[in-house]
This record gives structure tokens, C-alpha cells and sequence, in this order.
């Protein structure tokens, strides 16, 4: 599975400088698994994974000569422009673009928490004004929806229906987000269908100065923003736009340095693919051989069955079974090989729940 982030925030809080980094990352990526057509606003960049150095290695030395070359899974970050004020109204690009984030799995707002002169802050004020406009615009965006299906109501609609879209309309006017509004079961199932955008998970990136930007403010920073904002202490995720930007230019060794001396193993942006896979529910298994290492993404709870169906459509029709060993016990083993004499891989049906790190090779009829 694809999974979309789309990036929103007000001008001049930093958003641009953010993507700007990953699109030097996704042409690092591009460079050697290069993608047919990547839209000047979407930015595809690979979720780091070091099992994915260890598991080439194993499979290098057992074929000298072999490249086993890395597949990272990929996030695609969708930069949301021209989010302002009156946006549902169709102020800035509006609506053009609200419509972009109807196609990501999770929206993330960057929110800035730095001073700088040398920025005007043309429609950001300050943090906590900033995170109401775009929740506000998202909201009326929603009641737009919600209104116009609530207007094509028919008679023999459900009642489930047209209780979901009262509820919905009634709630979405007080403010209320429609993630956090109390549906049944069937009339959630309904919602659904409609892509809200406040129905969404959502992160917020924390965009702060270089000054503050170490390991040791972030807990304190978190905090005090969870508290201005009233979100979840577990949806942020700090990150200085600039500083990724400045690492975004230097070779792994020197990222790993720098970041040594702020005290983080992970670049801000690493911690925020990481988030929003933790957000999601997602998980990677593994496939390893001289063809290829790689990682695919799937959702926790996911069988052998969807696995296989994530690498091509036709191993689900063809399931025979899937030979799974975990990652740790294939790295102790070296490989395939010993781990199959000393029992670590084992075969499992269609209805296995694969766990994060299984190395897997499917077993497909003709």
C-alpha cells in the first residue's frame, strides 16, 4: 500500500523550506529507483529501514558478484499550497487544493514556533491562531460536503443516512471535528465514504528555531504546545524546517554527525515517517533474495493472504502458503539457509497475522 502524508499549514511557517528537504531526498531516491512521472507537488521519499543494509549484506556474501539491490517502502508527501483563510470559500487556490488532501491517509500540520525578522508572517500569527485557521477551513470544507450530500437525500435513503449527516452537520457547526464525533457502528461506515477531511488522523509538526532545536527541549516543547493546541502530547513531532533542510545536503555520514550533536539518532523528518506509520497502524514485512531486498507496507492485523496480494494481485488467487522467519532470527542465521535446518522458518496458511520484520517468501500456484 501507498501511504500519502499531505502537508498543510499557512504561509511562511515553514512548510515550503520542509518539503523543499524531502524533495533532495526523494532525488537521492530517484536517482537509483527512478518513478515514470513525480508531480511538482508530491514528494516520494523512502522509509528508512537499516534491516534493509543487513539483509543485503547476508545475501551479497552468500552471492559474491550479486547486487541485491535495496527497495525501500516509500511515504508520498503531498504539499498542500495555498491554504489561507476563507480557503473552504475558495480564497487562495482553495478548494483545489483542499481536494489534494482527500487523497492522503493522514494530514500533518506544520505549525511555526520561531522568531525570525527576516520572515514576515504573512497570515500566521501565532501558534495557536495558526492551528485554528487550518482546522476551521477544514471544518467548513466538511460542512460544505456534508450539506451538499444532506441536499441529495432522497426519500428511501436510510435512516442511517440521514441520521449520520444531521449529526454530522450539527456537530461540524459547533466546531466538533468529525473524528471526534460519537457515530454507531453503520452510520460511521457511511462517513466514511465521504473522505472528511477532519475525519482524517492528524499530526502536528512543530516547526521551531535552530537555537532550540536539540534532544534535550523536546519533551518540554511537546508539552507546552500539546497544551496550548489541546492536542495529544502523541500527534507531535519536532522538527527545525531549516536544519532539514542543511541535512539534506550533506552525505549520511555527516547527517549522522550532525545529528549526534543535537543528540538525535533520527532526523526530524525520519521521526515523522515513523509517526505516521505509527499513527496509521503500519507495519513493513520483508522480501530477500538476489533479485531484490525489500520492504512493503501493510496494515497491522494484515493475514499472509493481503501480504502477498500487496507484492502482486495474482498471489492472492494463487496462495499456496508463505514461508515466514522473523528478521531477528534471520540475521542470527545468516540467511535462509541455517535458518531453515535449525527450524526458525516455518511455513503459515492464508490466515497467518504477519508481525513487523517478517522476511517472507510466498508460495504461488500456477
Amino acid at each position: 500500500m501507498n501511504l500519502s502524508v499531505g502537508i498543510v499549514g499557512l504561509p511562511n511557517v515553514g512548510k515550503s523550506t520542509l518539503f523543499n528537504a524531502l524533495l533532495k531526498k526523494q532525488q537521492a531516491y530517484v536517482a537509483n529507483y527512478p518513478f515514470a512521472t513525480i508531480e511538482p507537488n508530491v514528494g516520494i521519499v523512502p522509509v528508512p529501514d537499516e534491516r534493509l543494509l543487513k539483509l543485503q549484506e547476508i545475501v551479497r556474501a552468500a552471492t559474491p558478484g550479486v547486487e541485491a539491490p535495496i527497495k525501500p517502502a516509500v511515504v508520498n508527501f503531498v504539499d498542500i499550497a495555498g491554504l489561507v483563510k476563507g480557503a473552504s470559500e475558495g480564497a487562495g487556490l482553495g478548494n483545489k487544493f483542499l481536494s489534494h488532501i482527500r487523497e492522503a491517509n493522514i494530514v500533518c500540520h506544520v505549525v511555526r514556533a520561531f522568531t525570525d525578522d527576516n520572515i514576515i508572517r504573512e497570515g500566521s500569527s501565532d501558534p495557536e491562531n495558526d492551528y485554528a485557521v487550518i482546522q476551521t477551513e477544514l471544518i467548513l470544507s466538511d460542512l460544505q460536503t456534508a450539506q451538499n450530500a444532506q441536499s441529495k437525500i432522497k426519500k428511501f435513503s436510510s435512516e442511517v443516512e440521514k441520521n449520520a449527516l444531521a449529526k454530522l452537520i450539527e456537530s461540524l457547526n459547533t466546531g466538533q471535528l468529525a473524528r471526534h464525533i460519537n457515530f454507531s457502528e453503520e452510520e460511521d461506515e457511511f462517513i466514511t465514504t465521504m473522505f472528511l477531511l477532519t475525519k482524517k488522523p492528524e499530526l502536528v509538526v512543530l516547526n521551531i528555531s535552530e537555537d532550540e532545536y536539540n534532544f534535550t527541549n523536546i519533551e518540554r516543547l511537546i508539552q507546552r504546545y500539546a497544551d496550548l493546541l489541546q492536542v495529544s502530547q502523541e500527534k507531535f513531532v519536532v522538527v527545525c524546517a531549516k536544519i532539514e533542510a542543511e541535512l539534506s545536503a550533506l552525505s549520511q555520514d555527516e547527517q549522522k554527525a550532525y545529528l549526534k550533536e543535537l543528540g538525535f539518532t533520527a532526523s526530524g523528518l525520519e521521526r515523522l515517517i515513523q509517526k505516521a506509520y505509527q499513527t496509521l497502524g503500519l507495519i513493513s514485512f520483508l522480501t530477500c533474495g538476489e533479485k531484490e531486498v525489500r520492504a512493503w507496507t501493510l496494515r497491522a492485523g494484515s493475514t499472509a493472504l493481503r501480504a502477498s496480494g500487496e507484492i502482486h494481485s495474482d498471489f492472492m488467487k494463487k496462495f499456496i502458503k508463505a514461508e515466514v522467519v522473523s528478521y531477528e532470527d534471520f540475521i542470527s542465521c545468516n540467511g535462509w539457509k541455517a535458518a531453515r535446518e535449525k527450524g526458525k522458518a516455518r511455513f503459515e496458511g492464508r490466515d497467518y497475522i504477519m508481525q513487523d520484520g517478517d522476511v517472507v517468501e510466498f508460495k504461488i500456484g500456477s
